[in-house]
């Protein structure tokens, strides 16, 4: 397990675009990922949500993180669809996915992504992806 998480914490270190965006890898494990995003202005768009594309990048890597945990090794998404359930406000976004169906190469993944507040967690957004090993 150690090893697993060692291995998620180096690619994520690896990724110059979760490091601009100030995500971080919160919690992983043999086929499951928690990506954290605090939010700051500039992730919102003009209403004052944060904007789809940020909470999406967190549903795609998070998903693609757990399902190259699963499959044990690199990985790349290779389609994904989300669900926008609610406007996404608070202190801060979490990105919870796991491995549902594991093959040999290919893996189906589902995530949900919460907005956090001081005291409640609300569901905003669901997904749902295929990541597949890479070449």
């Amino acid at each position: 397990m150690d090893d697993i998480q060692a291995f998620a914490r180096q690619v994520f270190a690896s990724q110059p675009f979760s490091q601009f965006i100030g995500a971080e890898l919160t919690q992983s494990s043999e086929d499951s990922a928690e990506l954290t995003l605090s939010i700051r202005d500039h992730h919102k768009q003009q209403h004052g949500f944060v904007h789809g594309g940020v909470i999406s990048y967190l549903a795609d890597n998070a998903i693609t993180f757990a399902g190259g945990l699963a499959l044990g090794g690199n990985a790349l998404t290779s389609e994904f669809k989300i669900n926008y359930v609610r406007p996404a406000v608070g202190l801060y976004l979490v990105a919870r996915a796991q491995a549902r169906s594991v093959g040999k190469r290919m893996a189906i993944c589902q995530c949900e992504i919460y907005a956090v507040d001081d005291d409640s967690e609300k569901l905003c957004a669901l997904a749902q992806g295929t990541v597949v090993l890479a070449v």
